[in-house]
């Protein structure tokens, strides 16, 4: 097999809210991607903060790994920028890679080592059209190209007429009133942008000859931005879209249900190319689950949040039963209110004391019964098995990976911009750390 093209499409803050996920957020040519290919039902980011997910995708590494604690645009780079996959796909496959729209991994886009960079940043109307052009230019092949989305991060779009908020139900947890209704309208308006978008540039794969020959990966960083989702460490937080089409047998409009992580990806491009992975991976190949030798390749999956706006150091361990989250420092009890994007629902909560509800530093959900993670069993007896197996597991975890959060409190990189984790939002004033 010739080495396929790789196009990896990637969108700010949709987790899984797309229709082939059913959810009544109309994306049709998701849909169709989806039909073409593979989705992955249980994929999971490993951190629910924007930088942190994509460096993990890009990296093959935790976020505490790589170097990713928090956000690129505020301070915090990558220990070692050779790490991220174009240095692979280039020294040991040959690959041209190209950048077009957001990446978000760094300050300046040059330090990455992209073979060429089309354009940075930007919603589709402005990324899609300059990725369409790269598809359209004959490019050198293989080529790996990386096309990224802004839409479904807020501020959201204005709900156009196919999105009526009186039809639009918010997210599970989130009671449904005009407010959220009006916030999810919002959303869909984006989303919409965001399938058009992705769209445009599907179609350029076909029209330039190359779809057959293109491995398709379209994720998104992390869950929507709503309270108890997005920089949480529940399904709402974590659980993202994973639709992979293309050459090495992902196709036919499967639904895979196994466990993953969006640290498996690197892994998986490397056992589909052939090529011998990197030492400092930590995930898991998928194709075991393509080529239909394993039902699972995952007992678990880790997830994590150090920065975002403000200091909020958690951890987490999830298999397909249960999620186990542990919360530390002086605050672990206490909502962090700087890491929820402002929006109207946001002022709902707070108008009904949001600010004032304690969190619990540790928490089990089981998967079973409460898939929303509403409902805490840490304290019930009849979960001390589970509790004491998951507690282990995280721990162990922490120790192969050598976590900071070990040794205490994380301080911030010299010279990173952070919000006081007492504030409100994350656009009040900002302290250098």
């Amino acid at each position: 097999m010739s080495r396929p093209n790789i196009l990896y499409l990637h969108s700010h803050d949709t987790g899984r809210y797309i229709e082939p996920y059913g959810y009544p957020v109309p994306t049709p040519n998701l849909q169709a991607l989806a039909e073409g290919g593979v989705v992955f039902r249980n994929c999971f980011c490993t951190n629910p903060t924007c930088s942190a997910s994509r460096a993990a995708l890009l990296t093959g590494m935790c976020p505490h790994s790589s170097g990713m604690l928090g956000l690129a645009h505020r301070g915090w780079p990558l220990y070692d920028y050779s790490k991220h996959i174009v240095h692979t796909l280039r020294d040991k496959a040959n690959y041209h890679t190209a950048l077009c729209g957001v990446q978000h991994v760094a300050r300046d886009a040059t330090v990455i080592g992209y073979d060429e960079i089309v354009m940075v940043g930007g919603p589709a109307a402005q990324v899609a059209p300059p990725a369409v052009d790269y598809l359209h230019s004959g490019p050198k092949q293989p080529f790996f190209l990386s096309v990224g989305f802004s839409d479904t991060h807020r501020v959201f779009s204005e709900p156009g007429p196919d999105e009526d908020p009186r039809w639009s139900r918010p997210p599970d947890p989130i009671l449904d009133t005009p407010e959220t209704r009006r916030d999810m309208a919002g959303f869909k308006a984006s989303a919409r942008e965001l399938d058009v978008g992705m769209g445009r540039v599907l179609d350029a794969l076909d029209e330039a000859g190359l779809a057959d020959n293109t491995l398709v990966i379209c994720t998104a960083d992390h869950g929507i931005a709503f309270p108890y989702m997005k920089c949480n460490l529940t399904v709402g937080g974590c659980g993202v879209m994973l639709i992979v089409r293309g050459p090495g047998g992902f196709e036919g409009g499967l639904v895979n249900d196994a466990l993953v992580s969006h640290v498996d990806l690197f892994p998986t491009l490397c056992d589909l190319l052939e090529i011998e992975p990197p030492p400092w991976l930590q995930g898991t190949s998928l194709m075991p689950l393509i080529r239909g030798e394993a039902d699972e390749v995952n007992e678990q999956v880790y997830t994590e949040v150090t920065y975002h706006a403000a200091y909020e150091p958690m951890r987490s361990v999830r298999t397909k039963r249960f999620n186990y989250v542990r919360r530390y420092g002086e605050r672990a009890a206490k909502v962090i209110l700087p890491n929820c994007d402002d929006s109207t629902t946001k002022t709902l909560w707070l108008e009904h004391g949001w600010r004032e509800r304690p969190v619990a530093p540790e928490q089990l959900y089981d998967l079973m019964f409460d898939p929303h993670e509403a409902h805490n069993l840490v304290d019930a007896p009849r979960y001390a098995d589970a509790l004491a197996d998951l507690r282990g597991r995280l721990d162990r975890w922490m120790q192969q990976t050598d976590d900071p959060l070990l040794k205490g409190d994380v301080p911030a990189l010299e010279g990173a911009k952070v919000n006081n984790p007492d504030g409100i939002s994350p656009q009040e004033p900002v302290q250098d750390a």
